[in-house]
């Protein structure tokens, strides 16, 4: 068990903490500051920002049973035991953090005793910290423990730690009841999109770094909970995975994977990265196909059937076989990069889909074709900064929102990257598992039904040509 270091095999401490109530307290106890959130910040979060806590202390009576199963509604969302949304988190709550005190530039822990234990403090959330210490480490702790002990799961590092959460979950012999335990994502790593993504989606300005850890602090501290779409991959060796972010091939799964020896740097190292890659620009050449969200939503089938060892993908056929024919195909061709995105953000500072948050069971899909200059690419990762790569009108890159995906490498150059972690280059498929786990969020709705979504950029979005479409 996880109060039990020795049982573990690990040598460094495992600490648990009753936060005190008292934040001046709290915060000399913790060797850290007080009060690390200024006026001017609070300013910054704007009307949003008191909504949220308005909601919050109107739900802190309402408390939920940990560890109690959750049902699925028709289309495999999750739902409460009475058939609607989940409760949010009780009041006082305790949770088990999943540090890495290696992720980003090796601050995680610092970060939390100075900016995230004071504010759990103040809100009556106690916590037991256990720092990770190799790859995979909480994949296995997850898959172990017993989750009644926790109201929630909160992973302070970067997405990898997430994707590992996830998948340890998923493996479990209960994973249906497993995954439904409420995550957090503190971020500490070198990317931290999930992270980034959830405070777009809670209102909040961009920002990163200390005031990106402190807002999605304040998410956790607010308790809302809000579902979340999961990606399911399936590989030719036979694989099968789940992504809570992405999956990269070409230039941006080379950019995340070749920059890791620079991840002392932090998130600059995305930035040289992406340079050193410019200089050297590879082509990639393959297949892909998709299934439009809005063919989907014109050819609805039967509801999912449950499958007793592991979520059902309804929309793929097998590898080996051919793509349904209502699918739309591109033609075998040499890409730059193929991006399925499940969030708006790739990396703090990267708003890669200004388009907006996609409907669930739908995933974001970027593709760009081989034939465009360095300069433009270049220019389109600059505006992605602010979200106005789409109004580049690049002919080279392409938009369109899908429920599932296949791409299938044909000279074996590149890799894969999902949520940051590597995966050799093979054909791979995956569809989107709508409203699957639940996550802290200031998103207080569900998000909108399976259906095509007008878009303020809608002009600007780059779509597939007449020939590619059927």
């Amino acid at each position: 068990m996880l109060g039990s270091p020795i049982q573990m095999g690990s040598p460094r401490p495992v600490y648990t903490a009753k936060v005190l109530s008292d934040p001046a307290t709290a915060g000399n106890d913790a060797g850290g500051e007080g009060e690390p959130h200024s006026r001017h910040r609070e300013a910054r979060l704007g009307s949003t920002d008191k909504e949220l806590k308005s909601g919050a202390a109107a739900a802190d009576s309402v408390r939920t049973v940990p560890g109690t199963p959750r049902q699925r509604g028709p289309g495999g969302e999750v739902m409460d035991a009475a058939g609607g949304s989940r409760n949010p988190l009780p009041r006082p709550c305790h949770v088990l953090v999943l540090l890495n005190p290696r992720g980003g530039k090796g601050k995680a822990l610092q970060l939390f005793w100075s900016h995230v234990q004071p504010l759990l403090a103040q809100a009556d959330v106690s916590f037991t910290l256990m720092l990770t210490e190799r790859r995979n480490h909480a994949r296995e702790l997850v898959r172990a423990e017993d989750l009644r002990r926790w109201d929630a799961l909160v992973v302070m590092s970067g997405d990898g730690l997430i994707h590992e959460v996830v998948n340890g979950l998923m493996e479990r012999p209960d994973w249906e009841t497993a995954i439904q335990k409420p995550l957090c994502s503190l971020p500490a790593g070198s990317g931290n999109a999930v992270a980034a993504s959830l405070n777009y989606y809670a209102g909040y300005e961009q920002v990163t770094k200390e005031d990106l850890l402190t807002n999605c602090t304040q998410l956790l501290c607010r308790r809302l909970l809000a579902p979340m779409d999961l990606l399911s991959l399936q590989t030719a060796c036979g694989q099968r995975l789940f992504s809570v972010l992405s999956l990269a091939w070409g230039f941006i799964a080379d950019v995340d994977l070749e920059s890791e020896k620079f991840r002392r740097l932090g998130e600059i190292r995305f930035t040289l990265g992406t340079c050193l890659r410019l200089v050297a620009l590879r082509t990639y050449r393959g297949t892909l196909a998709y299934l439009p969200a809005e063919t989907l939503a014109s050819r609805r089938g039967p509801s999912p059937a449950r499958a007793p060892q592991a979520p059902a993908d309804t929309h793929v056929v097998p590898l080996e076989q051919p793509v349904p024919p209502h699918w739309t195909v591109v033609p075998e061709q040499d890409f730059v990069l193929v991006l399925a995105l499940l969030h708006s953000h790739l990396a703090s500072e990267l708003f890669t889909a200004p388009m907006g948050r996609c409907s669930a069971g739908t995933m974001h899909l970027f593709y760009v074709r081989a034939g465009v200059s360095r300069a433009t690419l270049l220019r389109l990762f600059l505006a992605m900064e602010k979200g106005r790569h789409m109004e580049c009108h690049c002919p080279h890159l392409v938009y369109v929102p899908v429920v599932a995906f296949r791409l299938e490498p044909k000279d074996g150059k590149g890799v894969f990257a999902v949520d940051g972690e590597l995966l050799i280059s093979e054909a791979v498929q995956g569809q989107v598992l709508p409203n699957y786990f639940w996550m802290v969020s200031g998103y207080r709705e569900s998000p909108p039904s399976l259906k095509p979504q007008p878009s303020p950029r809608r002009k600007s979005q780059q779509r597939p040509p007449p020939a590619e479409r059927r």
